[in-house]
């Protein structure tokens, strides 16, 4: 990698064409020997670091890779990125008229609302495995010609089927200089009930709720090209990975390699907008005081629906079928504004750890959700849950004593306990026996509008084991159904009216490394790709609550209702800021 041990000295050099053309910056002292990092200065005078493609390096690590049966090899560019945010990396990819175009954003923000090291940028995947009721579709883009679409009419496991496409035709190349996260790889959803494949006879789809949006169950597209912008270092990794099955000789993968950076880094450094980004002056908070009515909103439930059901799942606790059951009732609005305006005003007012747009088949995805459902790093499983919630108060005095009565709510203790123990017996099925054991208890954490109860529980990876039997072990997260698991999910089919779609399933991404981040799909929007005559967009948001034996229905509704305002916000932001 470039840099290495030791003082840093910076020097800068002109040579070439006057003082355009090529800048030495950063001389670094290595343990033996100095480095040099280029920077061409193109028109626009932002600096573009080259790394890893040189004729020699490709050449050789071409052959080893074909050696060690690799099949994919990375080539990829540092540019400046002080200059350009993701949302304008993401606009210069796709334009507000290419909807159906899968693609992604993905932005983190830590708990005190700073900017996450790393955001992630892509679109046009060279494959989608999509998955709805045991039929699974795969269409691959790869190689010349048109696309090859594969139906699979009876497939009982679309994970495994991923985990296989992935060890057996994408077998990746380990290399020096990249960052240490997802630089390319499989990116999408599953959504809830994607469980059902694994637990066929317990909840098969006969027995779903009603299928009224008719969304897939899973989206996964294979992202081969794609930015990372690295916030700390102000810079851009663009990546393209080569397939080798694709070129007979080193020489043909490098030139069509080089092609295709030179035209990723030309969209970073011109910065050439596919569509114009509203500008609008912001007043913050925004109306942060409830200002989203009800009569925006309409539920798959009334209210006395959605109390009965309450009714119904206590007596079930009463019985001694579950401990808890998360009930949810699924809202939904129009509205003039486009997702992608939404998501930029959700980013503003409730910075999370997992930012998300993503457009998918079929429906956008805009989420900002404080919850891991699985990660995988390095090959070991961790899984957070957060239970217990409590608004921040507007002083610290008040936030600490909000923070103190969280901590001694006996019924939000409860819950998170057996939160825990769930998310014990999930790590368990795909961990190395005695390696599961919590790293973190009953902390607290703070986010803009909210304080959370969280707990990590922690395993190593069974041999033999993906991250793709992770992620399946772990789909749906306690935190959405209820304890135990499957009884809970019976119940929830009974008592809820429609099905739940991405909501509480997984959103992120599987790296061709095999290291995984999923988030919780949590305070997330789901908005079908068509519109209705007036050309307004249909936004569903769902929330839940967690049912146990001595809950209160009414403070159970409003739980519900005040999730689904707190997203409602950004709609309105976005209705005011962009709209036009």
């Amino acid at each position: 990698s470039i840099g290495g041990r030791g003082k840093e000295l910076k020097r800068i050099c002109l040579k070439g064409r006057g003082i355009s053309n090529v800048v030495r910056v950063g001389w670094r002292r290595g343990v033996s020997k100095m480095r040099c990092v280029v920077a061409d200065y193109g028109p626009s005078g932002v600096g573009e670091r080259i790394e890893g493609v040189s004729r020699e390096w490709f050449d050789a690590a071409f052959a080893k890779a074909r050696a060690d049966g690799k099949r994919l090899l990375p080539m990829w560019r540092k540019v400046s990125a002080d200059h350009i945010t993701p949302v304008e990396a993401y606009r210069c990819l796709v334009s507000e008229e290419e909807i159906e175009v899968p693609s992604f954003l993905l932005e983190s923000a830590t708990n005190d609302g700073n900017a996450g090291r790393y955001s992630f940028v892509g679109a046009r995947p060279v494959m989608e495995v999509m998955a709805k009721e045991m039929r699974t579709t795969v269409v691959d883009c790869r190689g010349q010609g048109p696309p090859m679409v594969r139906e699979i009419p009876n497939c009982e496991d679309p994970w495994s089927l991923l985990r296989e496409i992935t060890e057996n035709e994408l077998l990746a190349t380990n290399v020096m200089g990249l960052p240490d996260t997802f630089t390319g790889g499989w990116v999408g959803y599953g959504g809830y009930d994607t469980v059902r494949y694994a637990e066929l006879e317990s909840l098969p789809f006969e027995t779903a709720p009603t299928d009224d949006r008719e969304l897939l169950d899973l989206h996964m597209c294979l992202y081969q090209k794609c930015y990372v912008i690295d916030h700390f270092a102000k810079m851009c990794f663009a990546i393209v990975w080569i397939d080798l099955d694709e070129y007979a000789e080193p020489t043909e993968g490098y030139d069509s390699g080089l092609a295709q950076l030179s035209s990723l880094v030309d969209i970073i450094r011109l910065k050439e907008l596919k569509s114009p980004l509203s500008v609008s002056t912001i007043d913050l908070p925004f109306q942060d005081d409830g200002s989203v009515e009800i009569p925006k909103l309409t539920s798959n439930m009334t209210r006395d629906q959605f109390f009965k059901s309450i009714d119904k799942a206590m007596d079930h606790i009463g019985d001694g079928d579950i401990f808890q059951v998360v009930l949810g009732q699924r809202f939904q609005r129009r509205s003039s504004v486009d997702p992608f305006s939404v998501y930029r005003a959700l980013r503003i007012i409730n910075p999370s750890p997992y930012m998300i747009y993503m457009q998918c088949k079929g429906c956008i995805l805009v989420a900002s959700s404080p919850e891991i459902l699985c990660k995988v790093e390095k090959r070991v499983v961790t899984n957070r849950p957060l239970a217990g919630t409590r608004p921040r108060g507007r002083t610290p005095e008040e936030d600490a004593a909000l923070e103190e009565a969280l901590l001694k709510d006996e019924k939000e203790l409860a819950e998170h306990v057996m939160l825990i123990d769930l998310g014990r017996n999930d790590v368990g099925r795909v961990a190395e026996y005695g390696t599961v054991k919590p790293t973190t208890l009953m902390e607290i954490e703070r986010y803009s509008h909210v304080m959370h109860i969280s707990s990590t529980v922690v395993g190593t990876l069974k041999q033999g084991l993906s991250s793709w039997d992770a992620l399946r072990a772990t789909l749906p997260a306690g935190t959405v159904s209820g304890a135990p698991k499957i009884r809970a999910m019976q119940i929830i089919d009974d008592l809820e009216p429609t099905r739940r779609g991405p909501y509480g399933g997984g959103v992120g991404y599987v790296s061709f490394y095999d290291d995984l981040n999923m988030a919780l799909a949590l305070r997330t929007m789901v908005i079908p790709t068509t519109r209705d005559e007036n050309q307004t967009w249909l936004y569903y948001l769902q929330a839940g609550a967690g049912i146990v034996a001595d809950s209160q229905a009414e403070s159970e509704f409003q739980e519900t209702v005040n999730k689904a305002m707190a997203l409602g916000k950004s709609i309105d932001l976005a209705e005011s800021a962009f709209g036009r």
